[in-house]
């Protein structure tokens, strides 16, 4: 699936909406923020406190949703669920391409069959390589024996072959996965932050907005830089402006 050219650069931006405590909290983001970001995320956390109705009102504000629940079952449970999103109406959503090839191709062809039929847009189908939480170190306590730079080439090259639209990868393995899988191949990066840095981040391996656009990604997650800013929407514009190269 060849990714569509992006000329706003505000719908390069996605915010990470996480849960408030109620639901009219949450959608106040979603309120404030819908027209200086392209794209709400909604994870774990929120999905699983608000359910299929946080989606439905999003989408009612005019918002689109990439639905990040990073599927990781076996093929049929996972073909269900990425069809179940597909009924949902989100722009965007996600698997783990530690899942394997039957399982990512299964669930792929099933949600591309499920848009047909219901006439919509084909959403955009990302595979996660590896969390921007873990490096080596990390890895090789899990008892891998690759590097986190040469499984993510590995699983992203995997999610191609097997027709997944891109992955979603760390700021630094942008450079790496643009030249092994090409121009087409949707790059979505989280780990985006200032200069400044978040105090206990968890993120370790991390890239300021203009240096992940540069490197070659389609899409930016952002969730506190502009959650915690004095002034959030002023933030989410200066990301904007700062993906473009001037800040």
């Amino acid at each position: 699936m060849k990714k569509t050219r992006i000329n706003n650069l505000k719908e390069r931006l996605i915010f990470a909406l996480d849960a408030t405590g109620d639901l009219a909290g949450t959608l106040s983001w979603v309120v404030r923020l819908k027209d200086h970001v392209g794209m709400f995320k909604v994870g774990k956390e929120t999905f699983t406190r608000y359910g299929p109705e946080i989606v439905a009102r999003i989408t009612g504000e005019g918002g689109k949703v990439f639905l990040d629940l990073k599927f990781h079952d076996i093929p049929q449970t996972v073909a269900r669920a990425a069809e179940a999103a597909v009924e949902l109406g989100v722009a965007m959503f996600n698997m783990h391409a530690l899942g394997g090839r039957k399982m990512l191709r299964e669930a792929i062809s099933s949600a591309f069959r499920r848009a047909e039929e219901l006439q919509i847009s084909k959403p955009v189908i990302l595979a996660v390589t590896v969390l921007t939480s873990l490096n080596s170190a990390d890895l090789e306590a899990l008892g891998f024996c690759s590097s986190v730079e040469e499984l993510v080439l590995h699983l992203a090259k995997l999610a191609q072959d097997e027709g997944a639209s891109g992955v979603v990868a760390s700021p630094q393995d942008i450079a790496a996965i643009r030249e092994a899988c090409g121009r087409d191949f949707v790059i979505v990066t989280p780990g985006i932050r200032g200069k400044m840095g978040l105090t206990g981040d968890d993120q370790k391996r991390t890239l300021t907005a203009s240096e992940a656009v540069r490197l070659g990604a389609d899409y930016l997650v952002v969730g506190r830089p502009i959650r915690l800013a004095a002034d959030p929407v002023a933030e989410a514009d200066a990301i904007a402006r700062e993906m473009s190269g001037s800040r």
